[in-house]
């Protein structure tokens, strides 16, 4: 089973949900606080208002009626200069003709009454609202109905510029705006930082699980906190159960191998001292069924380790080692063995497995090489950055294009006058799918055959 990662990492997720959740909440309080110090500006300002309808309403309200003459006087200039927005109004309701007298600052004009709109008034017997006033600009008016007796029923109303609220608004909502978003910066500031705090023992943890796969730490070590410390057990102990199953797979496989070999030993020798057609062909099949029965054994054992965890080889000492080995069997042939692999190159996998495919390749290389075999590292780098490509080439004969895909089938020889079982190619084929690389043929620049083992490298 493939996992894919998520487009955003677990920081991430987290730092954009807390961020959201900030902004959001502070979205939220901003219009709540908006919508607050709206009514309560309006409260405020009818306040201010309802003082002016209490004057009126007392002077309405006075006996004598010499002292209703002064009905208006509110002490306020804007009252009495043209359309300054603030107006006040008094209507008789009970004439047979409406009787309306009204502020100098309306000119003629009149304000809508908010008893012909249907307007509940509120606890104090106020009726309140926003109307379009003489000039069209809005106002915030008040109105109170009044029953002064014998003198009759009136409307008292007062009117002002409702762009004063809206003034004391947009300040307060600036006010609140640069607020918030200062305290928004702190608060996704502060996220950030708590996030990489509080992901920092799963990085630490990932660094660990690293170190495990690539093979510098065999356990997972340090100290985590308590709801990271269980799984970083739990892994310790999947580790510990890998490296168990591992080691029974090698005992297993090497009792077989042991249990093997004996018999077919045995069946060899007897076979040896005999003469005719039979004992001839006992030698030859059970000289087949050895290589067969090492071949399977080296495949099982090999996919048995193939999954290990921390598995690492060095690759160049494995290589000079190999060399030094094939040009001293090959000293009578003055063959000349040589890499160009940098020391720093490592295969992620068992030492006895990339030996195994590197030795039957240079086998094959100096076994038909006329004068020189040569390994080196396709490019300055790996293949991609989990994988590397080591070519083995040699000066030999080399092999016609459709023969290169025949011998690395299993058991194929292409010449039956060289010894050898012709598993070898075939077992580098094995060895290198489970590890996920792959072996091909290619024609080299010395003139002979190039083999290209594609592993992967840390």
């Amino acid at each position: 089973m493939v996992l894919k990662s998520h487009r955003y990492s677990l920081g991430a997720r987290l730092f954009l949900s807390a961020a959201f959740c900030c902004v959001l909440i502070l979205v939220l309080a901003g219009v709540g606080l908006t919508t607050f110090y709206r009514r309560s500006a309006e409260r405020g300002f009818d306040e201010r208002l309802s003082v002016y309808i209490k004057q009126l309403v007392a002077d309405l309200a006075a006996p004598p009626e010499t002292e209703r003459q002064t009905v208006g006087d509110l002490g306020e200039p804007r009252f009495d200069l043209p359309l300054t927005g603030w107006y006040w109004q008094i209507t008789r309701l009970d004439g047979e003709r409406p009787n309306v007298r009204a502020s100098r600052s309306l000119v003629g004009g009149q304000l809508p009454k908010l008893l012909d709109q249907s307007i509940t008034p509120n606890s104090r017997g106020l009726r309140e609202s926003y109307v379009s006033g003489p000039d069209d600009r809005m106002l915030r008016i008040l109105e109170r109905e009044i029953d002064v007796g014998e003198d009759g029923r009136f409307t008292v109303a007062v009117a002002a510029p409702a762009d004063e609220i809206e003034g004391d608004i947009q300040d307060f909502r600036f006010a609140l705006a640069m607020t918030f978003l200062l305290l928004g910066i702190a608060l996704v500031a502060s996220t950030l930082v708590q996030v990489r705090f509080g992901l920092r023992p799963l990085v630490r943890l990932r660094t660990a699980v690293g170190s495990v796969r690539t093979g510098e730490s065999p356990r997972i070590v340090g100290q985590y906190p308590p709801d990271l410390a269980p799984l970083a057990s739990e892994l310790n102990q999947l580790i510990d159960a890998n490296h168990e199953i591992l080691d029974r797979a090698r005992t297993q496989v090497g009792n077989l191998a042991h249990a093997l070999k004996t018999p077919l030993s045995v069946m060899m020798n007897e076979a040896g001292s005999g003469e005719g057609q039979l004992p001839q062909t006992v030698r030859t099949q059970t000289a087949i069924m050895r290589d067969q029965v090492q071949y399977y054994l080296d495949r099982a054992r090999a996919a048995a380790l193939s999954g290990a965890l921390g598995g690492v080889t060095e690759v160049v000492p494995s290589l000079e080692a190999l060399l030094r080995t094939f040009m001293k069997i090959s000293q009578d042939r003055e063959i000349a063995g040589s890499h160009a692999v940098p020391k720093t190159l490592r295969f992620r996998g068992e030492k006895q497995d990339f030996e195994e495919m590197l030795g039957n390749l240079l086998d094959n290389a100096f076994k038909w090489a006329a004068s020189r075999v040569e390994v080196s590292l396709e490019g300055a780098k790996a293949v991609d950055d989990e994988k590397m490509a080591l070519l083995i080439d040699d000066d030999g004969p080399g092999l016609p294009d459709g023969a290169r895909a025949e011998v690395l089938k299993r058991g194929r020889r292409l010449d039956e006058a060289t010894p050898g079982s012709g598993l070898g190619l075939s077992i580098v084929v094995d060895l290198a799918k489970l590890y996920g690389g792959e072996l091909t043929l290619q024609r080299s620049q010395l003139g002979g055959l190039r083999a290209r083992l594609v592993l992967p490298s840390i």
